[in-house]
């Protein structure tokens, strides 16, 4: 910045408001709490109306049926989607930095890996023969790429991250901890002990994905495991051997899937949601919170609970429960 709000509302798709001057420009982005002059800011929930109505930001992203409760004097940017429209100006004020290629002093890159020049090898990576690293990628310190792994251009892989077995597309960020690709859980039992079965798949993690903290995501047992195009996936999520998740999936922390289940595409899982092996999610299905899924889901639904059923009939037994809970307390 600094940026004149015309700018930003083609940036966005917004329009300027009633009385909202193309010419004024911001200087940095900030949460209604925070915001001051020379900020941009946003409202996307009426619970922060008594926030928007003493806000002192110098402009303000909000609906347009909240351009009439605008505190005096703020300039509005008028979007059907402000969060959306706060997060592209956000990405115009602080755009990825350039990286600085080359291969940094204490970095071990064996000969027969293929680096593009226009990486960026931190100290302490470890990248192995047979692993391509793709133009414009970043690989953290400490992070092991190992025999025959690809990641693609433009990805962000942070420290520590462990990737074997595994294909990754373009612009996926990796975030600190993460391991991808080792054995999944497979054991035939017995009476003579557990027997530990090979793991011989991969994981492929299709382009635009971007992977949360200390997340876990195992190989194929022989198919492989599937993360589908801009799929999002918090901190500390468990994905088993041969799951398939489809395009544009949000996983919030502490879900685990296990193993084979495929979930659509557009699905949204709550935090703490365990779903079992060999089930099928539909698309565009939302999972609440906390919820235990046991059984395939229809495209379109929405369950919660444990175990999960339709959310109308979740709710309806919840209040039932609480009824005979207040009658056997009188």
């Amino acid at each position: 910045g600094p940026f004149a709000l015309r700018q930003l509302a083609e940036a966005t798709g917004a329009t300027l408001g009633p009385n909202t001057s193309g010419d004024l420009s911001v200087v940095d982005v900030m949460p209604l709490s925070t915001a001051g002059e020379g900020h941009l800011s946003f409202i996307d929930n009426r619970k922060y109306l008594d926030a928007f109505r003493t806000a002192k930001a110098s402009a303000i992203l909000a609906v347009p049926s909240l351009a009439d409760q605008a505190p005096k004097g703020a300039a509005l940017l008028l979007s059907d989607d402000p969060y959306r429209a706060f997060a592209m100006a956000a990405a115009h004020f602080y755009p990825r930095p350039p990286i600085e290629p080359g291969i940094q002093s204490g970095a071990h890159v064996a000969a027969g890996a293929e680096i593009s020049p226009e990486s960026r090898i931190e100290a302490g990576a470890v990248v192995q023969d047979g692993a391509v690293i793709g133009a414009g990628t970043v690989i953290g310190p400490g992070a092991v790429v190992a025999h025959g792994v690809t990641v693609g251009a433009d990805c962000i892989i942070g420290a520590g991250v462990t990737l074997q077995y595994c294909l990754v597309g373009d612009r996926v960020i990796i975030h600190p901890g993460v391991r991808v690709g080792q054995d999944g859980f497979g054991f035939a039992p017995g009476a003579a002990g557990h027997l530990k079965v090979p793991q011989l798949g991969r994981v492929i993690i299709e382009s635009d994905v971007e992977i949360g903290a200390n997340t876990t995501i195992d190989r194929g047992a022989g198919p492989d495991t599937v993360i589908g195009a801009g799929t999002k996936i918090d901190n500390l999520v468990q994905i088993a051997h041969n799951v398939r998740i489809g395009r544009g999936c949000i996983l919030v922390s502490f879900v685990g899937i296990s193993g084979s289940t495929h979930i659509d595409d557009f699905v949204i899982i709550g935090g703490q949601v365990g779903i079992a092996g060999h089930l099928t999610v539909g698309t565009g299905v939302r999972i609440a919170a906390q919820s235990g899924v046991m059984r395939d889901v229809p495209p379109g639904a929405t369950i919660g609970g444990s175990p999960a059923k339709d959310r109308r009939e979740w709710m309806k037994e919840l209040a039932t429960l609480s009824k005979l809970a207040k009658k056997k307390g009188d």
